[in-house]
């Protein structure tokens, strides 16, 4: 594909999202699916991510050069200017080379109509640029566009996070690192260090887990050694957590409610392969499809582990009335603790869809109780730093679980990057990580016991 068709491709990827019409991951090709090279697969993702993770402030800078709205029916070209804009401030490219693909791009869209619109604006945004740093004299509401977050979300992340607010926001808005969980049952850590440092790949041992490591600079996991025979697989630190604190014992029962698309279902029979068996559900069956091939290339095809497609919140439709010794409820989230690795949450995400999660986290909640065994553990995680999905969503549960007790999470990293808003005056509801500059993403966990 030339430049400026990868351009329009990634308009119209986005034209489609701001119509909610998918998530970029729905939306992007798959590697080998489109026709572009490694290097163009490369740079539409890049346009894709960056306009999304810079939207806001982008939308505000774009209402400033235009005389009057974009037709809603010309979505894509309303894109295609915010992608020249993201080219123009992020991206290291001559400005002439960034202005003149997009214009081409509107020939792409069959939008030639465009091309005069979008070469003036961008050639707008330069000569304001030329007159002034400060961007500021653009923007309409500083505070919230410039830090390019939705007014509600920004909203509550301040509510939330008054002292920590600024570095949260920033992590929103960074390039997340690549980050691996080495499977312990096959190499140790310091020994895939040595095998990455043999084929010149720089990476650190996280600080968190005894599995993770840190790579300097993403790359294909085709190029990670032994990747294929399954030492090693791509996964954030924080929740290559999971095992250490839900901690199943040989012979247990485990259920993972929410498994897709596998990377914990795996590493819990990496951390303890005499378990009885393992269920792992989730309602979605394509993103199941993702467990299965986890599975095989981590050659746990033959662990005792079942994978079922079914609502882990109706219990009569997949349960058999055992119960299980350890659960792990990693429930769906607004995922406000992943925005850097999925900027398009920015966008997708809506101040009224929380409602709605928090309701499907309580009836899953409820629902997993009945399952759990009495003296049985559940580890109750998010990828959210909101505390209405965390910390209030468990003291809501635990009054009205009168068998539930929320045990202490005891770590020997205490302080960065843990975070303490999980407690009140003599109670504690979990713990909170928020994301941090060359670690962990942001992540939540609550681990319950059911008194006997």
């Amino acid at each position: 594909m030339t430049p400026a068709q990868i351009r329009a491709q990634a308009a119209t990827i986005l034209a489609s999202l701001v119509k909610q019409q998918g998530s970029l991951a729905s939306l992007l090709p798959k590697p080998g699916e489109g026709t572009e090279s490694a290097d163009g697969q490369a740079l539409l993702r890049e346009l894709c991510f960056g306009t999304c993770r810079w939207f806001f402030q982008l939308e505000s800078q774009l209402s400033g050069l235009l005389d009057k709205p974009i037709r809603r029916k010309d979505a894509d070209v309303h894109c295609l200017l915010l992608i020249g804009l993201y080219q123009l401030q992020h991206l290291r490219l001559p400005d002439y080379a960034a202005i003149n693909e997009t214009v081409n791009a509107a020939v792409t869209l069959k939008k030639v109509w465009a091309k005069r619109l979008i070469n003036g604006v961008l050639r707008q945004w330069q000569r304001q640029q030329q007159k002034t740093d400060d961007t500021g004299l653009l923007l309409d509401d500083a505070a919230a566009i410039a830090d390019s977050y939705p007014v509600w979300l920004r909203s509550a992340i301040t509510q939330a996070w008054p002292d920590r607010l600024d570095d949260v926001l920033k992590q929103g808005n960074v390039h997340p690192p690549m980050t691996l969980r080495v499977n312990l049952s096959k190499i140790s850590r310091d020994e895939y260090l040595d095998k990455l440092a043999g084929q010149s790949i720089n990476a650190s041992a996280g600080k968190l887990s005894d599995s993770a490591i840190y790579l300097e600079k993403a790359l294909s996991v085709h190029a990670l050694p032994g990747f294929a025979e399954g030492w090693v697989s791509v996964q954030d630190e924080a929740s290559q957590l999971i095992p250490a604190l839900l901690a199943p014992q040989p012979g247990d029962h485990l259920l993972d409610a929410c498994a897709a698309p596998g990377g914990k279902t795996a590493h819990l029979l990496e951390s303890q392969p005499e378990l009885a068996s393992l269920l792992a559900l989730d309602s979605d069956s394509r993103r199941l499809q993702r467990v299965h091939q986890n599975l095989q290339r981590l050659q746990l095809h033959e662990a005792p582990v079942t994978v079922v497609c079914a609502d882990a919140g109706q219990p009569d439709s997949w349960w058999s009335g055992d119960q299980f010794d350890r659960i792990l409820l990693d429930a769906p989230c607004s995922a406000t603790g992943v925005i850097r690795r999925q900027p398009d949450i920015k966008v997708l995400r809506k101040s009224e869809h929380l409602g709605p999660l928090l309701n499907l986290q309580a009836r899953l909640l409820d629902a997993m109780w009945l399952c759990l065994a009495p003296g049985g553990l559940m580890l109750y995680t998010t990828c959210s730093i909101l505390p209405a999905e965390n910390a209030q969503q468990l003291e809501s549960f635990l009054e009205r679980t009168p068998d539930a007790e929320c045990l202490p999470l005891l770590t020997e990293h205490s302080g960065e990057p843990w975070a303490a808003d999980c407690e009140t005056p003599g109670r504690r509801f979990g713990r909170q990580l928020l994301p941090s500059d060359g670690g962990p993403d942001g992540f939540y966990y609550a681990l319950l016991k059911k008194q006997q």
